[in-house]
């Protein structure tokens, strides 16, 4: 086989096809870049790990340039032979390739990623909210795949339905957000007033801005939600509250309240209840435990995508260590009870555990390092 007259065959096809036709076009391109990367495996032997930079592709780069001019280049080349290995890791990918419409430029943005779940999330957030090529890597740039919950990833692996309030991202970024010194909630709100539409995408899907500062009068007296919102895919409105500290239970009476009046006086028969969204800067898992209310939903925020990275990385730490720590902490239980007595069963060692948890209070906290510098001394002889 000529695999140079096939591969030159196919993209003049697609050229010519260019100019006549409208519909469909983004599924006609990548139809033809997937025939061309698997020509282009085909002729170098089908060695995945083929060096992409090599004699032959060079060859063929220079000579369809030649021949039909810019836009064939080695890079180009290389592009088309990654889509088309990407789609043979998977067989349900290579079918979804055929069946969403999107963007060759998009499709070289996401095909930077390694992991396929990843690669199948954004593909489908592309294709469904039809997103710029600048918007797809900003989110991808800000982890928003990372930051969503394990067990909402494993529902959008499974295709299960998931509402519009699991889908928002832990941290919330909060790009371009700058302050000086102290962070204050005026800081914050005023980032949120000039910044409506970004503040609604780091949300998710479906937000719009109704109002800041929106006044409520309860009883005599007169408050104000911070930011009111309309989600038009759960059809219900939405109240956030921006808190610069810790979440604290107060925090969580005091939502639930805007979100009961919100319910009461603006909800329509036709609207679901009120969702309500806490913004803290550092979480409570020990108080979020016990909030019975399931419209609420409470998140951190960080201020520049480059904590995003650091934010993730911690949790990842503590995931990490929480699965040697069942078996570490037996072990140890063992050890002190043969060496020192009585008095040290796994469950008082989970008990100092869950203490310092609690005493530090923070998402950075890192209660099995604090065991073992508590011990390790012990087992050092």
């Amino acid at each position: 086989m000529n695999y140079y007259n096939e591969i030159k065959s196919i993209l003049v096809d697609n050229a010519i096809g260019k100019k006549v036709r409208e519909y469909k076009s983004n599924q006609k391109d990548l139809e033809s870049y997937y025939n061309v990367g698997k020509l282009l495996v085909e002729a170098q032997g089908g060695e995945e790990k083929a060096k992409y930079g090599n004699e032959l592709m060079k060859e063929y780069s220079k000579k369809l340039t030649n021949e039909l001019g810019k836009g064939y280049s080695v890079r180009m080349l290389q592009k088309m032979r990654q889509f088309y290995l990407l789609t043979q890791k998977s067989p349900p990918m290579a079918a979804k390739f055929k069946s969403i419409n999107i963007t060759w430029s998009n499709i070289c943005e996401i095909m930077q990623l390694k992991n396929l779940e990843e690669i199948e999330y954004y593909l489908n957030l592309s294709n469904k909210l039809c997103l710029t090529k600048l918007e797809l890597r900003t989110k991808i740039k800000s982890k928003e795949y990372e930051r969503l919950d394990s067990k909402i990833k494993e529902k959008l692996l499974k295709q299960e339905e998931v509402s519009v309030k699991d889908k928002i991202p832990d941290p919330i970024v909060l790009e371009g957000l700058e302050y000086k010194e102290k962070l204050t909630e005026k800081i914050v709100q005023k980032w949120i007033d000039e910044n409506p539409a970004s503040f609604c995408e780091a949300l998710g899907e479906g937000y719009t801005y109704v109002k800041s500062q929106y006044k409520i009068k309860i009883g005599s007296n007169y408050n104000y939600i911070d930011i009111l919102l309309f989600n038009y895919i759960s059809n219900s409105f939405v109240v956030v509250e921006i808190k610069v500290t810790e979440l604290k239970k107060e925090h969580i009476g005091q939502i639930e309240t805007y979100m009961n009046y919100v319910d009461i006086n603006l909800k329509k028969d036709f609207h679901n209840k009120t969702t309500g969204i806490l913004l803290v800067r550092e979480n409570n898992k020990w108080l979020i435990k016990y909030i019975n209310n399931n419209g609420i939903i409470v998140r951190n925020y960080i201020t520049s995508e480059e904590q995003v990275s650091e934010y993730l990385g911690g949790l990842k730490w503590i995931i990490t260590r929480a699965k040697y720590k069942k078996s570490l902490i037996k072990e140890y239980s063992k050890r002190l009870t043969t060496e020192l007595g009585k008095g040290y069963s796994t469950r008082v060692l989970k008990k100092w555990e869950y203490f310092i948890c609690w005493f530090k209070k923070g998402r950075h906290c890192r209660p099995f390092l604090k065991i073992l510098m508590f011990f390790g001394p012990m087992f050092e002889k």
